[in-house]
């Protein structure tokens, strides 16, 4: 297939790269490279079925050749960026969105969202099933992210009803393993980071409240599996398994082996208290859900950031 992914360097989506051109898809690479990384695809750059083009898609974009799906994998997804660029996370998830649903709709493309968990605000009910409608702020520094993604699934069921669009949408909770932003303020990379250079890792409020980390390689199988069926409503992929933010650092020091204390600072503003998906429907329409332990994934994310932390040295 001829597949068009925006945020093609990035986190996820340099790993979809990797995946749809290993499968022997031809793949066109958007990125406006503000978080993702030449080095996340440069093994790919000068293939035959890998185009890269830097690009930001909340800027109109023409497309000559034809394509099957289009995959919106383009957003600032960690606090640290998007409360730097607010506008920008704004105009990546709105205008970004409908330029991509306009492409699907001219090339008559499938289409899938990479939505988020955070969609679900502070939740009132637990564990989150995509029935749930969010308890979300619409003012708060992190609305930015949080109503540009509710946006997203907005325009994207217009484009369906409208336009027949033929989309998709993954709500993602949270997701590590390489290629992470090294900096990019999220809990896993932050503790990562600070263990290995012996800093004290630092957690926001007590470290009660609770994630679930799901490794990169599930949920990118998950999301081939999901433009697999015909299924347009949204389907949470994430991993269950609960844990507190103590218990990740506590684990992350372990791994790391490192001296590193913990030190605690004030929790910022509308930080979700818990946060675990509901994967029933991921299970059932899929027949999916995540094999890799945090502990292992762990292992290898940790070897990751060595790597990285060497090459800079």
């Amino acid at each position: 297939m001829n597949v068009l992914i925006t945020g093609g360097a990035g986190f996820i989506g340099s790993h979809l790269c990797k995946l749809l051109t290993e499968r022997g898809d031809k793949v066109i690479c958007l990125d406006n490279l503000i978080t993702g990384f030449r080095k996340n695809i440069e093994n790919l750059i000068g293939t035959d079925n890998f185009t890269f083009i830097e690009h930001d898609i909340s800027q109109s974009f023409h497309l000559d050749e034809d394509i099957d799906w289009v995959y919106h994998f383009a957003s600032l997804a960690s606090p640290k960026h998007y409360l730097n660029y607010p506008i920008k996370t704004l105009k990546s998830g709105l205008l970004g969105t409908h330029n991509c649903l306009g492409i699907a709709k001219d090339k008559k493309a499938k289409f899938i969202l990479a939505s988020t968990s955070e969609v679900y605000g502070d939740p009132t009910v637990h564990p989150q099933p995509e029935e749930y409608w969010g308890n979300v702020s619409s003012i708060g520094p992190r609305s930015c992210y949080d109503e540009s993604k509710r946006g997203a699934e907005s325009l994207t069921y217009a484009y369906l009803r409208q336009h027949q669009v033929d989309v998709r949408v993954a709500r993602i909770f949270n997701t590590y393993g390489p290629n992470m932003h090294p900096d990019d303020g999220r809990v896993v990379s932050n503790f990562i980071t600070q263990s290995l250079a012996e800093k004290d890792l630092t957690i926001y409020g007590d470290g009660s409240q609770t994630r679930s980390f799901c490794y990169i390689d599930d949920l990118v199988k998950g999301l081939l599996k999901l433009t697999e069926i015909d299924y347009h409503q949204p389907v949470n992929l994430g991993n269950p398994a609960e844990f507190t933010i103590k218990e990740l650092a506590d684990l992350v020091l372990k791994e790391t082996q490192s001296g590193s204390k913990i030190k605690n600072l004030p929790l910022p503003e509308d930080d979700p208290k818990r946060r675990r998906p509901d994967i029933t429907k991921a299970k059932e329409l899929l027949s999916w859900q995540p094999t890799v332990p945090l502990e292992k994934g762990l292992e290898k994310t940790i070897d990751y950031f060595r790597k990285v932390i060497r090459g800079k040295d």
